[in-house]
C-alpha cells in the first residue's frame, strides 16, 4: 500500500493573488504609492506573470476599480431587501450601510474619489467612477420611483451627495455620525 501523504492545500491562481493584493495595497496606501513590484512580491508572483494578466498598472487599477463597484452592488442587492418594508425604507438603509463600512478597520474612504483625486478625467479608471457612479444614481432613483417621489432624477442627484459628502467626511473625520446625518438628511428629502 502507497504512503499516505498529507493533502496538499491549493494556492490561489495567480490572477486571484494579483487582484485580491492590488485591491489591498491600492485602498490602502493609494494607488500611486503602489508599484508594480510591490504587489508582484506581496502576491507572491513575478512581474512577468503579473503582466501576463495585466498589460499595464493602469489595467490593474481598472480591475481594482471594478472589482470593488461590483462587490459593493452585490452586497447592497443582497442587503437591501431585508432591510426594510418601503422602499423608502431601503432608499434610508443604503446610509445605514455606509455606516457600518465607515467603522470597519481600515476604513480609507470612497475608493473612487480616491481614484478621482489622484487620476481624474483622461483616465481609463474614469470611466469605472463614471459607470458605479451611475449606478449608484440609479439606485435611488430607482428607490425614489418605487416610493412614489415626485421628482426622483433631481432627488438622486441630491441623495448622491450625500452619499459621497458622507464617505469623504468619514475618511477625513472618523469620530463623527457622518453616515447617521446623511440618513436624517436624506429623510427630509424623501
Amino acid at each position: 500500500m502507497p504512503e499516505q501523504t498529507a493533502p496538499r492545500t491549493r494556492r490561489r491562481p495567480a490572477y486571484e493573488r494579483a487582484v485580491a493584493t492590488a485591491d489591498r495595497l491600492f485602498y490602502e496606501q493609494g494607488i500611486h504609492a503602489v508599484g508594480v513590484d510591490q504587489i508582484a512580491s506581496a502576491a507572491d508572483i513575478s512581474k512577468a506573470s503579473l503582466y501576463t494578466h495585466f498589460r499595464t498598472k493602469d489595467d490593474l487599477v481598472v480591475g481594482y476599480l471594478t472589482g470593488r463597484s461590483t462587490a459593493w452592488q452585490e452586497h447592497v442587492a443582497a442587503e437591501l431587501p431585508s432591510r426594510g418594508e418601503t422602499a423608502r425604507d431601503r432608499l434610508l438603509a443604503v446610509f445605514d450601510m455606509l455606516g457600518e463600512w465607515f467603522v470597519l478597520p481600515g476604513y480609507h474612504g470612497c475608493p473612487f474619489i480616491n481614484a478621482e483625486a489622484e487620476y481624474g478625467e483622461g483616465h481609463p479608471t474614469h470611466e469605472v467612477t463614471l459607470a458605479h457612479r451611475d449606478w449608484v444614481r440609479q439606485l435611488f432613483e430607482g428607490l425614489l420611483t418605487e416610493a412614489g417621489h415626485d421628482d426622483p432624477t433631481g432627488t438622486a442627484l441630491q441623495l448622491c451627495l450625500l452619499y459621497d459628502g458622507a464617505m469623504a467626511s468619514a475618511q477625513a473625520d472618523a469620530t463623527r455620525p457622518w453616515a447617521a446625518a446623511a440618513r436624517s438628511a436624506a429623510g427630509r428629502l424623501v
